[in-house]
């Protein structure tokens, strides 16, 4: 790259002095300094979007990496499901629902027969002969 030290500069600047003259060397200062003021923000926005492309390659790297991590987890379960079941019985298929709530035990029911009915002792009802 070229180096420019300040004794360069004040060289550079008695020339365009002499060549411009004292009337046109203001515009032409300013002018410069605009067109190098373009440059470096053209070229810092290239830079940044570079770092932006470049990190964004690197999200999509770790998350590739982190989702083959989660398939080999899974297989490994599967294997280690798969083996400790009997008979080879294939696994149920894994679902995104979570499973329901097992149901709520019912009390017994209790069913009378008729012969139980005629074991059972009359109410004052049906020995008064009804109503």
């Amino acid at each position: 790259m070229i180096e420019i030290s300040f004794g360069k500069l004040v060289l550079l600047a008695l020339i365009a002095l002499i060549v411009l003259g004292p009337e046109k060397l203001p515009h032409a200062a300013r002018t410069a300094g605009a067109l190098l003021r373009r440059v470096r923000t053209g070229w810092d926005s290239v830079r940044a979007e570079v770092e932006r492309e470049l990190q964004v390659e690197e999200i999509r790297r770790q998350a590739k990496e982190a989702a083959d991590r989660a398939h080999a987890a899974q297989a490994e379960l599967d294997e280690t499901l798969r083996k400790m079941r009997p008979n080879g019985d294939a696994p149920a298929p894994a679902s995104s629902e979570p499973s329901p709530a097992p149901a709520p035990v019912d009390e017994p029911v209790v069913t009378a027969t008729m012969a139980d009915a005629s074991s059972v002792a009359p109410t004052k009802e049906s020995s008064h002969g009804g109503a």
